[in-house]
């Protein structure tokens, strides 16, 4: 059995919309009839209660593809502070092992496998941001092999962060399937935001598409539908030895 196809949403850095973008690209697949199913390996920033948890990354992931689907099937790592998931784990007195990491990410991938026909899977901060102990996103990309969509602010200093994030992937060997410029704050109005996209289009020629989403006081309506693109045709299996099946 092949592991699903599926998309990796990574960010250039924290508070950049991945989680906005990620139940897009969820909900868009859904609507168009396709059964998603949905993966952010690691949570921080939840909330006790009873004797669960709540995270609002997870709710929106499940609200997109249409709930029903219990926290733990989509997040299956969760944390309390908002810090990387191996500062997170290590100050809660459990530290975040990257063969536990592993092993949890295949186990979710094998739940979804008999439920869904694509994945996606949402990243957390940053391309290099520490994910276990002594692995980054960065290394769940590649474990994963699913083409990235790189999420982008659309303001001043995403041209490096941008630049960065892509060298870093494709030195790694890894698939870019779009580059995601994203309003993930209200406009200011600067320099900078209004030509950053025709930029970063100059740059990247050749790297993959870039799709920009303009910001929207109600999120749960990011018009990621309209940016013409295929989001179940830019998903693709792994490449790699490490199939799940």
């Amino acid at each position: 059995m092949s592991r699903l196809p599926g998309l990796f949403v990574v960010g250039t850095d924290t508070g950049v919309g991945k989680t906005v973008i990620s139940a897009a690209i969820a909900r868009v697949m859904t609507q168009e009839g396709r059964r998603v199913g949905v993966l952010k390996p690691a949570a921080t920033g939840a909330v006790r209660v009873g004797d669960g948890w709540k995270s609002d990354d997870a709710d929106r992931l499940i609200e997109a593809i249409g709930g029903g689907v219990a926290l733990e099937r989509v997040v299956p790592r969760i944390y309390k502070e908002p810090l990387a998931p191996s500062v997170a784990a290590r100050r809660q007195g459990t530290p975040l092992l990257w063969d536990d990491l592993a092993q949890a990410v295949d186990e979710s991938l094998v739940w979804w496998a008999e439920r869904a026909e694509v994945m996606v899977v949402e990243g957390v901060g940053g391309f290099l941001t520490p994910m276990a102990d002594r692995a980054s996103i960065a290394d769940l990309a590649i474990r994963l092999d699913y083409p990235l969509v790189i999420v982008a602010r659309k303001g001043l200093g995403t041209l490096n962060h941008t630049l960065l994030t892509v060298e870093a992937a494709l030195s790694r060997g890894l698939r870019i399937a779009a580059v995601v410029l994203n309003g993930s704050e209200p406009p200011q109005g600067t320099v900078a935001e209004a030509t950053n996209a025709e930029e970063l289009a100059r740059l990247l020629e050749g790297t993959g598409p870039l799709v920009t989403v303009e910001y929207s006081v109600d999120q749960s309506l990011i018009p990621i539908a309209a940016v013409c693109m295929n989001w179940y045709d830019r998903a693709s299996r792994p490449r790699g030895e490490n199939v799940v099946g």
